[in-house]
């Protein structure tokens, strides 16, 4: 067969016009193998479509199944571990933050005892939130609301226990209680280095439920507490937040989202730090070191060097600048240190030194009973003492 032959595969007939008598048919061949493509083409398309149509709805379900049991899981999932919790708490997805607040209330709150403060004759005076800081009875509070009272007691769920300071720390407005009590629902104190700007906080009260929420503005904020002598300053980290603090959850705490205590509101530095619309907290972090403290020896062991100062900076050309010393605190160890009123404190530790608030902070860094080298501008000379550091008195 000839090669043309081979490509023969279909004919059909047509109709032609012929002129004159002679009428005839015509055969016209075509090639079949151009149909055969288009069809082949058109099959293609077709399986592309189901199978995209097929892997959609597969994919579907595949995500819509894993998404259910991820749900799930997170739902299942106990919220907090510092403090007891089922963990079978099942809320919806859109309620979760509100419901994870609800939980750490309710949980906290076990921890949060009221404060009942009564005079001599037994009338009560007022009442404040505490915390309970260890199992056997130990029970922090603010100092503000007690020092007016005489006698304290401490409600607990089922009845009301007689409690006594065991000391106090002005500076931080921080006291400790103790009950004659076993086995209490210890609260979980958290590391306050690790709360962030906007992290949920939620501000726990004894009185009435008080619980009140909101963010954190600002951690480790640096708050100073004056006083006329630089050995009674000091300066503490707090946590600022709007989570309204006020009498009935001030000495309560303030929890992190995940139940632990990372800080303990304090009305009385609201009172000496006010602000519009925010509140504080001493971080937990600052108030562990104190609290640890007070139930060791029943106070706050600073050092204290003993010396009343202001910022100086002369009006010379030498334009020499530090702290200058107004007095000498009487039965303090810089009695003997050399040093004398009108002298001009230029460098201490090793520091050059330019106001009383770097003094502070370099203090803050030692111990009672540390010795420190300095040096002072006197008529003109530069001389060298040095000092040992005296411990704080409680006053």
């Amino acid at each position: 067969m000839k090669e043309d032959e081979k490509c023969i595969k279909d004919v059909e007939w047509k109709e032609v016009e012929c002129k004159g008598e002679n009428l005839a048919g015509e055969i016209k061949f075509r090639n079949k193998s151009k149909n055969l493509s288009f069809i082949g083409i058109s099959k293609g398309i077709v399986f592309i479509l189901i199978a995209t149509f097929s892997g959609a709805i597969s994919g579907s379900y595949i995500a819509n199944k894993k998404y259910s049991e991820l749900k799930t899981q997170r739902n299942n999932t106990s919220v907090f571990q510092g403090n007891k919790i089922s963990n079978n708490y099942t809320s919806k997805p859109e309620n979760s933050s509100q419901n994870s607040i609800a939980m750490v209330a309710e949980s906290v709150s076990q921890s949060v005892i009221e404060i009942i403060d009564k005079d001599s004759n037994d009338d009560e005076l007022s009442s404040t939130s505490g915390i309970i800081f260890k199992s056997d009875g130990y029970i922090v509070t603010n100092y503000h609301v007690l020092q007016d009272a005489s006698k304290y007691s401490v409600k607990l769920s089922s009845k009301t226990l007689p409690a006594k300071i065991i000391g106090y720390d002005l500076l931080t407005d921080l006291a400790v209680l103790k009950i004659n009590a076993k086995n209490l629902p210890a609260a979980t104190f958290g590391d306050s280095s690790k709360v962030q700007l906007g992290d949920c906080v939620v501000a726990v009260g004894n009185p009435d439920g008080n619980t009140t929420t909101g963010i954190v503005s600002s951690t480790n904020k640096k708050v100073r507490n004056q006083n006329d002598l630089i050995g009674s300053d000091t300066t503490y980290d707090v946590i600022q937040t709007d989570a309204i603090i006020n009498q009935g959850n001030s000495g309560g705490a303030l929890c992190n989202l995940n139940g632990e205590v990372i800080g303990i509101n304090s009305l009385g530095v609201n009172a000496r730090n006010k602000g519009d619309g925010v509140s504080f907290a001493i971080s937990t972090n600052e108030a562990k070191s104190i609290i640890n403290s007070i139930i060791k020896s029943g106070h706050v062991v600073r050092p204290y060097l003993g010396i009343q100062t202001e910022d100086y900076e002369s009006d010379d050309k030498a334009q020499t600048k530090g702290v200058i010393v107004k007095a000498i605190i009487k039965d303090t160890k810089a009695e003997k240190s050399g040093i004398e009123v009108n002298d001009i404190i230029v460098e201490f530790d090793g520091v050059n030194l330019y106001s009383t608030d770097e003094l502070e902070e370099i203090l803050e860094k030692h111990k009672a009973n540390d010795s420190i080298p300095l040096k002072v501008m006197r008529n003109g000379k530069l001389i060298k003492c040095t000092v040992v550091l005296s411990e704080r008195p409680d006053n």
